[in-house]
């Protein structure tokens, strides 16, 4: 592991900084040596979780998505050619929000199978976080492609396994809808950020849970939902500057966007 990577890390539930542990010159954990805390490294990703940290809406999403993670960018594809002419014609309509300069750390929050990251600025540094192994492992396969210089870690985004004021830029597209703490995540994001950065937080609306719900694939994300779906603009911190939000994609994206002080 890098040291740069391993200066930013810390046990996501005190925030106390980590150490390597390896036997036989290999690495193989992290540790909390203040707590005994361990978390194991598996094919080069640090996991932050375990199946008893998982629980309500966080673990039905986790294992939707260890299913579907073969497909999911196969279906994605097809559906954005049919709708727009292309998937990367969709992603930038949000990915020019971001403010990403040569050198900085970026924090995307559900990287999923890390579709965003061929389109952003290569002399950057990514970190990619999401709680279903299935979306990390096509992720891995896809940053060796692309030749993008990322990080993966499996953890919870209400648990972030980062230190404070770690990230020049933080990207969240898709599952704060049905995170089991929404206003707990959005807390850890500004936590791990630095003083100045600025949130792009991008989900689907509840006009697409209402196209969707009753289909056979799709509507698995969105059926039974626990409430109506709306950018989440109560729960950011009266104290963050330049709050907007927007919809795109012909209503089937809201974009919320903010900055640190």
């Amino acid at each position: 592991m890098n040291p740069d990577v391993l200066s930013l890390l810390c046990d996501p539930i005190t925030h106390a900084p980590l150490e390597l542990d390896s036997k036989a010159g290999v690495y193989e954990s992290l540790v909390n040596p203040a707590s005994g805390n361990v978390y194991p490294i598996r094919d080069g990703i640090p996991i932050f979780l375990d199946d008893s940290d998982v629980t309500g809406r966080n673990q039905r999403y986790q294992r939707l998505y260890d299913r579907l993670a073969p497909f999911y960018d196969l279906s994605l594809r097809v559906y954005a050619r049919i709708k727009s002419g292309g998937s990367e014609k969709r992603r930038m309509e949000y990915l020019r929000e971001m403010e990403i300069e040569a050198g900085d750390k970026v924090l995307e929050v559900s990287v999923g199978t890390g579709a965003n990251l061929q389109y952003l600025p290569r002399a950057a540094h990514y970190f990619g976080l999401d709680i279903s192994w299935g979306m990390l492992r096509q992720c891995r396969r896809h940053v060796r492609k692309w030749r993008v210089q990322a990080d993966l870690f499996q953890g919870a985004a209400e648990h972030l396994p980062f230190l404070d004021a770690s990230f020049d830029a933080v990207l969240h597209m898709g599952g704060i809808n049905f995170f089991n703490d929404i206003a707990q995540a959005l807390r850890e994001m500004i936590r791990v950020a630095k003083s100045g950065t600025k949130f792009v937080i991008v989900d689907e609306t509840e006009r697409v849970a209402k196209k969707f719900e009753k289909t056979a694939v799709a509507g698995a994300f969105y059926v039974n939902r626990p409430r109506t779906i709306a950018a989440p603009v109560d729960l950011v911190p009266p104290e963050m500057q330049e709050t907007r939000t927007r919809e795109m994609w012909g209503g089937e994206l809201y974009c919320l966007t903010f900055r640190k002080p």
